[in-house]
C-alpha cells in the first residue's frame, strides 16, 4: 500500500503514551495523532492491511477523531475519542473481543456501537476480553470468558458489552486485564480479582477461577502459612493483616499487581519466571508487598506476559522476571526474580510505561519513547526486527532527532461520521483458523510459534491455529 509522508507543514507532534501488545505498540500523539508499529497480521496496527511495520505510522483513520486514549489486547486494540463519546476497535476479532457482535477481524477502527455516548474513564484489554470503566464507575466486559474473566457469573462468552452487575452500587476507579483473569479496585480502595486464577492470580488464597468479582484481603506483616481456609473463606482475619487503601491495580499474563494508597507495591500469582519480584520463583496465592522497594513511592506498574515493571514518582524505573529478550532492559538476558533499576542516558526520567508481552515501552519527561526486548516483528520501532536488553531511543519519535515530524500515514480515508461496511475489511475466523483437536494442540503450536515452554494455555480449550 502507497504511503505519504505528513512532514510537510512541520508540526512536531509530542509523544504523550505509549502502549503495548503482545507484538504490536501504540501511541498517542499532542494533537489526537495515534501512531502505530509492529506485528500487522491481524489488523491490530488498524492501517487497513495485514503487513508488519518496523517504524511508527500514522493511523490516519482515526485523525480528526481527537482519540484520547488507546488500550491494547494482545492482537486487538481499543480507541476512545472523548469528543464523540465513542469507543473504536479493530484486530483480531476471535470470540468476540472487538465487541461488534461476532467474531471477525478487523483492519481499520470501528466504533462499538453497544458503547456509544458512554463516557468512558479507562478501557483494559486482557488476551481475549476487554473491561470498559465509565466515569460513574461502572464496568462493561466482552470477548472471551471460558474462565469466567468477563465477571459475568458465566463461562459463555460475549460477543457485545454487557454491564457487570456485581459492581453496582460500587463505583470503580481503576480496572486491569491479564491473559484470562480480571482486577479491579473501587473508589474505596478495596481490591476485587475473577477470572481464571490456577496460578493465584486472584489473590484469593486458592486456585480456583471466580465467575463474578470477589473482593481480595492484603497479607502483610504474618506468615501466610499461618493464614487457615477458614480465614480466607470467611474474611475472619487479624487486624494486622486486613487490606490497605489501594489505588492502582495490573495484570501481567498471568500475575497481578497492585499498590497501595502509600505507594508500597503487592504481587501475587504467577511466580515461575521471578515476575512477582519477591526474590524467589514461587507461585503466591495471596498479595505479598515487595519488599525490595519498600521506601520507594511507585506511581506506575505494568506487567508483561511474564515480566514486571515499576516506575516511582521520582522518574526512576525497575524492572523484573523473564528476560529472554532483554525486556526487563538491564544489559542481559537473564532472568531477574528481585526489581533492577533500568538506566537511560543521562539519567532521563520516566513518565509513563507499558509492557507488552515480550517488549517493554517507556516515555520520558522530554517525550522520547524508548524501547527494548524482543524485536520480531517490528515493535520496537527501530526499522529492524533486532532485540534490544537495554533501552534504546525510537528516533521516528523523538522531538530531538531528525525524523520527528517525518512519521508517515497509509492512504485510508474513512469518513469521519463513521465507518461503512464499504469501509470495512472483515476477515472471518474460519477462513483463516483450523479447529485443532486439544490432544495436537501443543505439538502443532510448537510447530509454529517456535520454542515450546513460551506457550501456556488452560486444558480444555478449543484452540485456532492459523491456516
Amino acid at each position: 500500500m502507497e504511503e505519504e509522508s505528513v512532514n510537510s507543514p512541520v508540526l512536531v507532534h509530542k509523544v504523550l503514551f505509549v502502549f503495548a501488545g503482545a507484538s504490536h505498540s501504540v501511541a498517542l500523539l499532542s494533537g489526537n495523532v495515534v501512531c502505530s508499529w509492529g506485528k500487522g497480521e491481524d489488523g491490530q496496527l488498524g492501517l487497513g492491511d495485514a503487513e508488519d511495520r518496523l517504524f511508527p505510522t500514522r493511523l490516519s483513520a482515526l485523525d480528526d477523531h481527537e482519540i484520547l486514549s488507546v488500550s491494547c489486547g494482545a492482537d486487538h486494540t481499543i480507541a476512545y475519542s472523548d469528543s464523540r463519546l465513542q469507543v473504536y476497535s479493530w484486530g483480531w476479532g476471535d470470540f468476540g473481543r472487538l465487541g461488534h457482535g461476532n467474531s471477525s477481524d478487523l483492519f481499520s477502527p470501528m466504533p462499538i456501537k453497544a458503547l456509544q455516548s458512554m463516557r468512558i474513564k479507562q478501557i483494559a484489554c486482557g488476551d481475549s476480553h476487554c473491561i470498559a470503566l465509565t466515569m460513574e464507575g461502572e464496568l462493561h466486559s466482552w470477548g472471551r470468558n471460558q474462565n469466567g474473566q468477563l465477571g459475568l457469573g458465566t463461562t459463555e462468552d460475549s460477543l457485545v458489552p454487557q454491564r457487570i452487575d456485581a459492581f453496582r452500587g460500587l463505583p470503580v476507579k481503576m480496572v486491569a486485564a491479564g491473559a484470562e483473569h480480571t482486577a479491579a479496585v473501587t473508589e474505596d480502595g478495596e481490591l476485587y480479582g475473577w477470572g481464571w486464577g490456577r496460578y493465584g492470580n486472584l489473590g484469593l488464597g486458592d486456585r480456583n477461577d471466580r465467575m463474578i468479582p470477589e473482593k481480595v484481603y492484603l497479607v502483610r506483616d504474618v506468615s501466610v502459612s499461618s493464614l487457615t481456609p477458614y480465614c480466607f473463606r470467611y474474611l475472619i482475619c487479624p487486624k494486622s493483616i486486613q487490606d490497605k487503601v489501594m489505588g492502582l491495580v495490573a495484570c501481567g499474563w498471568r500475575h497481578t499487581i497492585s499498590v497501595s494508597s502509600s505507594g508500597s507495591i503487592y504481587t501475587f500469582g504467577w511466580g515461575k519466571y521471578g515476575q512477582l519480584g519477591h526474590g524467589d520463583f514461587e507461585d503466591h496465592l495471596v498479595p505479598h508487598r515487595l519488599d525490595a522497594l519498600q521506601g520507594e513511592l511507585i506511581s506506575q506498574i505494568s506487567g508483561g506476559w511474564r515480566h514486571t515493571m515499576a516506575l516511582g514518582n521520582d522518574g526512576k524505573l525497575y524492572g523484573w522476571g523473564w528476560n529472554k529478550f532483554g525486556q526487563v532492559g538491564v544489559g542481559d538476558n537473564v532472568d531477574h526474580c528481585s526489581p533492577v533499576q533500568l538506566k537511560f542516558p543521562e539519567d532521563q526520567k520516566i513518565v509513563q510505561i507499558s509492557c507488552g508481552w515480550r517488549h517493554t515501552l517507556a516515555v520520558t519527561e522530554d517525550h522520547d519513547v524508548f524501547s527494548w526486548g524482543r524485536g520480531t516483528n517490528g515493535q520496537l520501532g527501530h526499522g529492524d526486527s533486532s532485540d534490544r536488553n537495554v533501552p534504546k531511543v525510537i528516533e521516528a519519535l523523538s522531538i530531538d532527532g531528525t525524523n520527528g515530524h517525518q512519521i508517515e500515514a497509509p492512504r485510508i480515508d474513512l469518513l469521519s461520521g463513521g465507518f461503512t461496511s464499504a469501509e470495512i475489511t472483515w476477515i472471518t475466523p474460519m477462513k483463516k483458523y483450523a479447529i485443532v483437536p486439544d490432544k495436537n494442540v501443543h505439538l502443532q503450536a510448537n510447530a509454529l510459534r517456535g520454542n515450546g515452554n513460551e506457550l501456556s494455555v488452560p486444558e480444555n480449550d478449543v484452540k485456532r491455529m492459523r491456516m
